[in-house]
């Protein structure tokens, strides 16, 4: 009889937890759906954004495209030139900026990663690189030009290659430091247990196993370094005439499409236009070329 009082007195308690139960469930799944649609929205919204600014550079551009753009430099405006030294001097220096910062952004993001944990020095490091990597292109540029330009009397595409390497080195850092944290401690343990040092460990294990992260940030600098025009107005300061020389002054397409953006003449405007083009399907044929190799080599 008081088994029978107790069963019928916890009804109901259970029917209030079940009831309880089933709100918390459709409170989540109410919540579950909004966020769902926001995130919608704001996907569609950046696609909307994204495919706007493609489909005016492709509009735009397009019209100028051709094989005097690659073949003429820049010429007085109504003389038919093109962008053969602006896409020159960009390549080369883009090249040799991610050159001399990926090493140097490799080698501090390992040392954050692997050495300086919980250290002063490396708290301080990576303090110094979040700012960097936060602070204006425009500053860097006008510390280039202070510690480069200023003192040795003239414009250089060398000063345009070390300003475009400051903004790459801090990029690279965080994404290799990040990269290597995510690898689990037991690949590290179970490397050093059948006895490689452990420079050998990060060399042979982890950077493999964080290729693909590390290559992603330094892609990433390469975009943005890509179309810098702050810092090279500073340092290479830009050249209508063919120079390859990194002592003196050197064109690029992001200063030529500043000054040819703002042009009065229609000539200049599109080919303002067409360097746009250039550099954003550059940037994306880089990435698409990496992402092949590095799946191939899988």
């Amino acid at each position: 009889m008081s088994a029978t009082v107790m069963t019928s007195g916890n009804v109901p308690g259970a029917a209030k937890n079940h009831a309880a139960a089933e709100a918390l469930g459709r409170r989540r799944h109410r919540t579950n759906r909004i966020v769902k649609v926001l995130c919608v929205t704001a996907t569609g919204l950046g696609l909307v954004f994204l495919a706007s600014i493609l489909f005016t550079l492709l509009i735009r551009g397009l019209g100028g495209l051709s094989p005097t753009v690659f073949t003429t430099s820049t010429l007085p405006p109504g003389s038919h030139g093109g962008l053969l030294n602006a896409i020159v001097g960009s390549l080369m220096q883009t090249v040799l900026g991610t050159a001399i910062g990926t090493p140097i952004g490799l080698m501090v993001g390992t040392y954050l990663s692997e050495y300086a944990a919980g250290s002063k020095l490396g708290d301080a490091v990576r303090f110094v690189s979040d700012v960097l990597l936060s602070a204006p292109s425009i500053l860097v540029g006008l510390f280039v030009y202070a510690l480069l330009v200023a003192p040795f009397g003239g414009f250089s595409g060398i000063a345009g290659c070390i300003a475009l390497a400051v903004i790459v080195i801090p990029i690279v850092v965080r994404t290799t430091e990040d990269m290597l944290r995510l690898l689990p401690v037991a690949l590290r343990e179970a490397t050093v247990a059948l006895g490689a040092p452990k420079w050998r460990m990060i060399v042979s294990i982890c950077y493999p196993a964080a290729k693909d992260g590390i290559v992603t940030g330094i892609l990433l600098a390469v975009a943005r370094v890509a179309g810098e025009t702050a810092p090279l107005l500073f340092t290479s300061l830009g050249n209508l005439n063919w120079s390859v020389s990194l002592a003196k002054p050197m064109a690029s397409l992001p200063v030529t499409i500043y000054q040819y953006a703002g042009s009065a003449f229609e000539d200049w405007v599109q080919l303002a236009w067409v360097g746009a083009l250039l550099i954003t399907f550059g940037v994306l044929a880089i990435n698409i070329v990496a992402r092949f190799v590095l799946r191939g080599g899988k």
